[in-house]
């Protein structure tokens, strides 16, 4: 068990039932956050995240939202915080991919990616702002992508927006420093996860072979990054871009 370092603290995670969000999830109660776990759509699996915490000892509740409708995100959210105080970490980690070349993708396709991946981490980091801010305490993490600093052939969307995530990092961790907010961004790699489980033999071995740590990424590593970042220990970390990609990028 480890050190219960965010003990006390309410912790969002946004696409929370899942992948790397359920690692996050788990690994935040763990440290002994209370864990609000958002989900667009995946109700039981939201819910089976929220029994393995309860069943652990930690403490957490669902907080269905589409992150992309603002509206509903504030409802939503000023609605938890009235009823249980702050959302003190917000993790924004909720994103979708719609892959074609730039000749042949929809415009349908890519305004969801941005909407959801970008402007929806917009929509939780304004919703939860004030309250921070009044606190003068807060912690929000963004799940980015290597690919927002690399590119990647057929993700254009999904790369445009994760690099506009770590411009949204850097602006916002400046004009919340003063009230003691840090907002920083995580850049995962190529990880274990559904998404990459469906890729062909041929690509995965390719990537392998680009990672000089000669493996994927677990969620759990990603999820151990973002307990760091939420915690005291990273205190006078701010606006910083933390990759998790076993060497992919070295920057």
């Amino acid at each position: 068990m480890c050190e219960k370092r965010l003990k006390g603290k309410n912790a969002l995670v946004t696409g929370g039932s899942r992948g790397i969000g359920r690692a996050i999830c788990l690994r935040l109660a763990e440290e002994g956050a209370h864990v609000v776990i958002n989900y667009a759509s995946n109700e039981d699996a939201a819910k089976e995240v929220l029994t393995l915490i309860e069943a652990s000892g930690g403490s957490g509740s669902l907080l269905p939202f589409d992150v992309s409708d603002a509206s509903s995100v504030k409802e939503k959210i000023s609605g938890f915080i009235k009823e249980s105080g702050p959302i003190q970490i917000l993790v924004n980690n909720a994103g979708i991919t719609r892959d074609a070349l730039v000749a042949r993708m929809k415009e349908a396709d890519w305004d969801k990616v941005i909407s959801v991946n970008l402007k929806g981490a917009f929509n939780c980091v304004q919703a939860c702002a004030m309250a921070m801010m009044k606190a003068r305490w807060g912690r929000i993490i963004n799940i980015g992508s290597v690919v927002g600093t690399s590119g990647n052939p057929g993700q254009a969307n999904y790369a445009a927006a994760k690099a506009g995530l770590e411009g949204l990092t850097k602006t916002v961790a400046k004009e919340m420093a003063t009230r003691g907010i840090t907002v920083n961004l995580v850049a995962p790699g190529f990880i274990e996860t559904d998404m990459t489980a469906v890729l062909p033999e041929k690509i995965k071995e390719r990537l392998l072979g680009e990672i000089p740590l000669g493996r994927m990424g677990q969620p759990q590593e990603v999820a151990a990054a973002v307990a760091f970042l939420a915690s005291e220990d990273a205190s006078y970390i701010t606006g910083h871009t933390l990759h998790v990609n076993g060497g992919l990028v070295c920057q």
